[in-house]
């Protein structure tokens, strides 16, 4: 009986594992369409390449170009910021400080903006205290570390409450942005819709001279949450 078993474990081991053959029907796949392709396996190494980049830009980071100087000094003409697309897509909201880019479209303008969130909902934010600043729920912001040189926190006083859902945002070059205080009295009152933020910009990446993170600011870590009592 061990002689007619012998055949029979041969023949199971000679076929080949479903693995295998699955493996072979992949690259044979693969093989016709890159012999359908005009330039074969280069053109489609190329194509996965973009294929990948464009779902990366979509959904994960995306590069913008600055085209003003509303944020200067920070951010210069011409630099490329690398923007977070993902930062706000699982609950959380932007935060005092963060640059952000939105869509201003039926706000600002049929563009994409960047500029600096200063209020979120809720907010108080008043221009300007007996020294000049900005103050959010009745705290100063010191905000000389990335505020233009020469430039005051705003030449135009404002008194806002920041609706829920909407951000106060201003640019860096106070002098040199059109920003919320520029948009008060038009629809929405200046304030930008959370959802209409595409990102919050997270590097230079361009040119290499400026790479740099981008970080929060520490002047407004010591604003109270909206509402609070403080005295």
């Amino acid at each position: 009986m061990d002689t007619e078993a012998q055949p029979t474990e041969r023949d199971r081991s000679s076929r080949p594992e479903p693995e295998a053959v699955e493996g072979r029907s992949r690259f044979a796949l693969l093989s016709r369409i890159t012999d359908w392709l005009p330039g074969g396996w280069i053109t489609l190494t190329l194509l996965t390449c973009l294929a990948f980049l464009l779902v990366l830009n979509t959904f994960v980071a995306q590069p913008f170009q600055i085209p003003s100087g509303s944020m200067e000094q920070g951010l210069r003409i011409g630099d490329r910021v690398l923007v977070n697309k993902l930062v706000y897509r699982f609950g959380a909201q932007p935060r005092r400080g963060d640059v952000v880019v939105f869509d201003g479209t039926g706000y600002f303008g049929d563009a994409d903006y960047i500029k600096r969130v200063v209020g979120v909902g809720g907010d108080h934010v008043v221009c300007c205290d007996k020294k000049g600043r900005i103050e959010v729920n009745g705290r100063s912001v010191d905000e000389t570390a990335f505020l233009h040189p020469g430039d005051t926190p705003s030449a135009v006083p404002f008194d806002v409450v920041v609706p829920d859902g909407r951000l106060f945002v201003l640019g860096d070059h106070r002098s040199d942005s059109s920003d919320s205080r520029d948009h008060l009295g038009s629809p929405g009152g200046g304030m930008i819709p959370v959802k209409d933020v595409i990102g919050r910009a997270d590097w230079i990446v361009w040119p290499y001279a400026h790479w740099t993170r981008l970080t929060r600011p520490a002047a407004y870590a010591r604003v109270p949450a909206a509402g609070a009592v403080h005295g």
